[in-house]
C-alpha cells in the first residue's frame, strides 16, 4: 500500500471511548461480520422461507393482492409438486436471473479494457483534470448519470470507484462507496430522465385510477424533484464520504497482495498514442449508436418512437453496448501499447476476468433461488400489505403520512427488493389512500422514491449488494455483509433524514414536483 493511502486513510489518534455513530457502525459491522458467508447466508435464507412458508400457510389473511384482486394466502413451498417445480426449473431461474448476464457480459469489455492498461491510461488523465478537493463528488454525480443507463452503473461506476480512489492514494474501499451511494443510494435522484420515471409512472397512474378512472400521472411528474435531489445526495454523499466512512476505512489495512497502485503521475508517448487512438476508438462506436438510433424509423426505437422506454431496444441493448465500447478500445489499446501481442492475449484477459467473478457467480446461484422461493411463497407481499394496513390505520396528518410511506417503504426495501414490484404492490394501496386525504398521487410517488432509495445500500437483498462485496474483497478479502453493511449505513440514515426533510421542505414551498404535478387532490 502506498504512502500517500497511509497518509490520507488514517485518521488523527484520538483518545477516550469512540463517538456514538462509531460505536452504532462498529456494532453493525461487528454483528454483520458474524453472518456466514454471503452464500451460505441465501442458503440459510432459503431453508428459513421453506419452514416459514409451511407454518403460515395454515392461517388466513384478511388481505386482497392488490394486482390479482384475490385474497392473499402464503403458498405452502413444501409440497411435492412445488419441489419438484423447484428442482427442475433451478437451471433456468439461475440462468435467467437477471443480474448474472448483465455482470457477466459488461465486465468481459469492460475486463478487456482494465487489462490492457485502458482503464488506468483513462484514470491518469480523468485525475489530471479533475482537482483532488472534488473528486468524490465527481465520482457520486457520475454514479447518479448512469441511471441513464439502467443498472449499468453497478458493473461500470461502482468497481472504478474503487480504482479511482487507489490510485490517487485513499481507501479504495471508499471510493466503493461513494460510487454505491451514487448509483444505488441516489437511484431516485437524475440529472436527467432515465427508465425508471415512466415505469414507476405507470404503476402509480393504475393505482390513481382505482379511485378516480380519469386520472393521468406525466411520466415526468417528479422530474423537477429528482433534479434538485440530485444536487442534495451530491453534496450528503461528499460530506458522508470524506468525514465519517473515510476515517473509519483508515483502521482496515489492504490485503499484502493487492496490486500496488499504478503511477498516475506520467504517461509514455506510447500510452498516449494508444489512448488516443482508443478513444477515437470509442468516439466512433458511439457516433454510429447515435446515427443509428436518432432517426426516427430507426430500429432501436420501441413502437412509440421512444428510445428511452424498457421496451425499446436501446435500452435492452445497454449491456452488449457497454461490452462492445470497452472490448474494442480496449484491443485498440493493447494493440498499440504492446499489452496484447496476438489473439491469445485477448482471449487470456477474458478468462482472467471471468475467473475474478467466479465467487460472485457462486452468490448469484444461491440468491436466485433464495429471491424465487421469496417470491413464490407470498411473504414479502404479506409483510407489505400488513405494514401498509397498519399505517392506513393509523389515519395521521398529510405530512406526517407522507414521513410514514417514506421510511415504511425502506424497511420493506430490506425484504423486497424490486423498486417497481413494490410500489406495484404498495402502491395500489397508499395511492388511493391518499387521494381521499387530498394528497396527489404524484407527491405519493415522490416519497415513495426516496423511501425506496435510501436504503438499497443495506439490503442484501439487492440483487447487486453481492457484487459489491466481491468489488470490496480485491482489495480487503475478509470483507463481508457487515463490513459493507457498516460502511453504507451512514449514507443510508443521512439520505432517509435529510431528503425527508428536503421533501417535506420542498413540498410547503410549493415548488413543482414536475411536469403536470399538483401536490393536491384534485389539483387545486
Amino acid at each position: 500500500m502506498s504512502s500517500n493511502l497511509s497518509s490520507a486513510a488514517t485518521p488523527p489518534a484520538s483518545s477516550g471511548k469512540p463517538a456514538l455513530m462509531d460505536r452504532f457502525l462498529n456494532g453493525i459491522e461487528k454483528a454483520g461480520n458474524k453472518l456466514p458467508d454471503p452464500a451460505m447466508l441465501f442458503v440459510y435464507g432459503l431453508v428459513l422461507i421453506f419452514a416459514l412458508s409451511t407454518f403460515l400457510s395454515f392461517f388466513s389473511y384478511d388481505l386482497i393482492h392488490p394486482v390479482t384482486k384475490e385474497a392473499l394466502t402464503v403458498k405452502n413451498l413444501m409440497t411435492g409438486d412445488y419441489l419438484a417445480e423447484f428442482l427442475s426449473t433451478m437451471v433456468t431461474t439461475f440462468m435467467t436471473f437477471a443480474p448474472l448476464g448483465m455482470v457477466l457480459v459488461a465486465m468481459l469489455g469492460i475486463g478487456v479494457a482494465e487489462q490492457s492498461g485502458y482503464i488506468n491510461t483513462s484514470i491518469k488523465k480523468i485525475l489530471r483534470i479533475t482537482p483532488a478537493k472534488i473528486l468524490t463528488p465527481v465520482l457520486i454525480a457520475i454514479g447518479i448519470f448512469s441511471h441513464v443507463a439502467s443498472d449499468a452503473g453497478y458493473v461500470l461506476v461502482i468497481p472504478i470507484g474503487g480504482i479511482i480512489f487507489y490510485a490517487a492514494g485513499r481507501h479504495p474501499l471508499a471510493g466503493i462507496a461513494a460510487a454505491f451511494a451514487g448509483v444505488s443510494g441516489g437511484f431516485s435522484a437524475a440529472f436527467v430522465p432515465s427508465s425508471i420515471d415512466p415505469l414507476l409512472a405507470g404503476f402509480t397512474q393504475s393505482a390513481a385510477q382505482i379511485y378516480d378512472p380519469n386520472y393521468v400521472v406525466n411520466p415526468l411528474s417528479n422530474y423537477f424533484f429528482t433534479l434538485c435531489s440530485s444536487v442534495l445526495i451530491v453534496s450528503l454523499g461528499w460530506y458522508v464520504t470524506e468525514k465519517i466512512i473515510e476515517p473509519r476505512l483508515g483502521k482496515l489495512k489492504l490485503d499484502d497482495d493487492v496490486e500496488e497502485a499504478p503511477n498516475m503521475s506520467t504517461m509514455t508517448a506510447k500510452e498516449n498514442r494508444a489512448f488516443t487512438f482508443a478513444t477515437l476508438s470509442m468516439v466512433a462506436g458511439l457516433v454510429l449508436l447515435a446515427a443509428t438510433s436518432l432517426p426516427e424509423g430507426s430500429s432501436l426505437r420501441d413502437a412509440s418512437g421512444s428510445l428511452s422506454s424498457y421496451s425499446a431496444p436501446l435500452m435492452q441493448s445497454i449491456v452488449p453496448l457497454i461490452f462492445l465500447l470497452f472490448l474494442v478500445p480496449g484491443i485498440v489499446y493493447g494493440k498499440l501499447s504492446g499489452t496484447f501481442k496476438s489473439s491469445k492475449d485477448v482471449m487470456g484477459s477474458l478468462s482472467k476476468t471471468l475467473a475474478g467473478m467466479s465467487s460472485y457467480m457462486v452468490l448469484a446461484f444461491f440468491c436466485a433461488l433464495f429471491l424465487k422461493a421469496f417470491a413464490d411463497s407470498n411473504l414479502g407481499i404479506l409483510l407489505a400489505l400488513s405494514g401498509a394496513e397498519v399505517l392506513q390505520a393509523m389515519n395521521l396528518p398529510g405530512q406526517a403520512t407522507i414521513v410514514g410511506i417514506i421510511f415504511l417503504t425502506a424497511m420493506v426495501n430490506l425484504l423486497v427488493g424490486s423498486a417497481s414490484a413494490k410500489w406495484a404492490l404498495i402502491g395500489s394501496i397508499f395511492v388511493p389512500m391518499l387521494m381521499s386525504l387530498g394528497i396527489s398521487p404524484e407527491l405519493s410517488q415522490a416519497a415513495y422514491r426516496i423511501g425506496d432509495s435510501s436504503s438499497n445500500i443495506i439490503t442484501p437483498m439487492l440483487p447487486y449488494f453481492p457484487l459489491v462485496v466481491v468489488y470490496c474483497q480485491r482489495y480487503i478479502k475478509d470483507t463481508g455483509i457487515g463490513t459493507v453493511a457498516s460502511m453504507m449505513m451512514p449514507f443510508t440514515l443521512f439520505f432517509l433524514v435529510v431528503w425527508t426533510i428536503f421533501l417535506l421542505g420542498y413540498w410547503a414551498l410549493g415548488l413543482p414536483l414536475g411536469i403536470q404535478a399538483p401536490y393536491t387532490y384534485p389539483a387545486m
